[in-house]
């Protein structure tokens, strides 16, 4: 016998909106006569919260209506329209606590020669959080000195077909493509800079500083040389 997802939040709801008798509401339900006529006398299921059956669509008014009418006729339950998908969601990445130590130098390592991948892909790859892969972006991890970047593969923390994947993906995506066109175009400009002679302001300005204290110090090699010569006359 079918009966309602939530039997005694169901079963509460009707004790409080309805006047069914506790054998309707029970078979209904699936619970005992004697559970419901509890529930009325508040002494069963006291902190749960009704559920509305005819907003969650498990029964109509009509129904109900000529259930009041007939203590005799059962409550029908409707058919839910409930789709449930065919495939089956992967289980979150188990990492031993063995190896949870040499997540951080995991993640340093993707970050370092795989920048393409989001933060969303390692997290899946490696079984961390987002929150540990800022903090090693960022170097503010409490660990972060003895951070060093090593292959996940050789840490044993994920396969080499699910790296491959997740580079192929991330190599697929716009934010890939960005990230090549702003290479392109620091290339352009440093490639330009060499080509027509641009020098920075910062350049110039330390070039500037040089040739001063090197005049400074040629200033005074001169005048230790005139005071020698004084000396000597």
């Amino acid at each position: 016998m079918k009966i309602p997802l939530m039997p005694q939040a169901t079963a509460v709801w009707l004790v409080e909106n309805t006047s069914l008798s506790f054998q309707q509401v029970g078979d209904f339900c699936g619970l005992h006569m004697l559970e419901v006529q509890g529930i009325a006398d508040e002494e069963v299921a006291a902190g749960i919260k009704g559920k509305n059956p005819i907003a969650s669509g498990e029964l109509t008014i009509e129904n109900i209506k000529e259930c009041e009418k007939n203590n005799k006729k059962p409550l029908i339950l409707a058919k839910l329209n409930i789709t449930s998908s065919s495939k089956k969601k992967k289980p979150p990445r188990y990492t031993p606590l063995s190896r949870r130590q040499d997540r951080p130098n995991a993640i340093s390592w993707v970050l370092k020669f795989h920048p393409e991948m989001s933060d969303g892909q390692i997290s899946k790859l490696i079984g961390t959080t987002k929150f540990t892969i800022t903090q090693i972006r960022e170097r503010t991890h409490w660990n972060i000195t003895n951070v060093s970047p090593k292959d996940p593969v050789m840490l044993g923390l994920c396969k080499q077909n699910d790296l491959a994947e997740a580079i192929s993906k991330a190599r697929r995506s716009s934010r890939w493509k960005e990230m090549q066109d702003k290479t392109e175009i620091n290339k352009d400009s440093n490639y330009s800079g060499i080509k027509y002679g641009l020098v920075k302001k910062e350049d110039h300005i330390e070039n500037n500083e040089s040739d001063l204290k090197n005049e400074n110090i040629n200033n005074l090699f001169e005048e230790i040389a005139n005071s020698k010569e004084k000396q000597t006359d």
